[in-house]
């Protein structure tokens, strides 16, 4: 399992190169995710979460905590006003160590990954309407092997990541993966070229 301290995950997002998307045209969707640390009996971890089958858009589909940028809100706003509407979690910007890359979802949402940091366990009340399942993905759980695998309507590799019992795609499966390797592990990986799943297009 990798420990690595608050001050270590911020010393490598700070020099990390940041891959930024255009999107001055609004071609896409702003939208930000929260990549959540929490330490539960010492055992440091994110939130994963699912969304109810009953939702419009991605329905049943494993996700980070996030959601569209309001009119004048900045990524870090937006996931962190979504954290707390998603999972009753209020944090300041202070919890915020860093970004990760943006990632250009097929469905048309540009995604910035927001890497916040508790050093607890806060008690967090999913709202039912977004959240199905919360699940704690430790560090460990983060260093398993991903999978890549060919689809016949992309020469893109698509990543699946066996965490929360079950294997996790693109976008979400991305993201957290680069946060595996850039925060975790300290590597340079980048993960715009990998491919979601044809169920995630739309």
């Amino acid at each position: 399992m990798a420990h690595i301290t608050r001050g270590e995950a911020e010393d490598r997002l700070a020099t990390w190169s940041r891959r930024e998307i255009d999107n001055s045209d609004g071609r896409l969707r702003a939208s930000a995710v929260a990549i959540t640390v929490i330490h539960r009996a010492g055992v440091p971890g994110i939130w994963v979460l699912k969304r109810p089958a009953s939702m419009r858009n991605h329905a049943a589909q494993f996700a980070l905590p996030g959601g569209r940028l309001d009119p004048g809100e900045t990524a870090r706003g937006a996931a962190l006003r979504e954290l707390d509407e998603e999972l009753g979690i209020a944090l300041g910007d202070d919890a915020v160590v860093g970004v990760l890359d943006d990632y250009e979802t097929r469905s048309g949402y540009l995604m910035t990954p927001i890497v916040c940091w508790v050093d607890g366990d806060p008690e967090i009340t999913p709202n039912p309407d977004e959240v199905q399942n919360v699940f704690f993905v430790t560090f460990n759980d983060l260093a398993a092997a991903p999978r890549f695998i060919s689809i016949a309507e992309s020469d893109r590799p698509v990543i699946q990541l066996p965490i929360a019992n079950s294997l996790v795609h693109a976008p979400t499966a991305a993201v957290i993966y680069q946060f595996a390797q850039v925060v975790l592990a300290g590597l340079k990986t980048r993960v715009y070229d990998l491919e979601q799943p044809v169920f995630a297009w739309k």
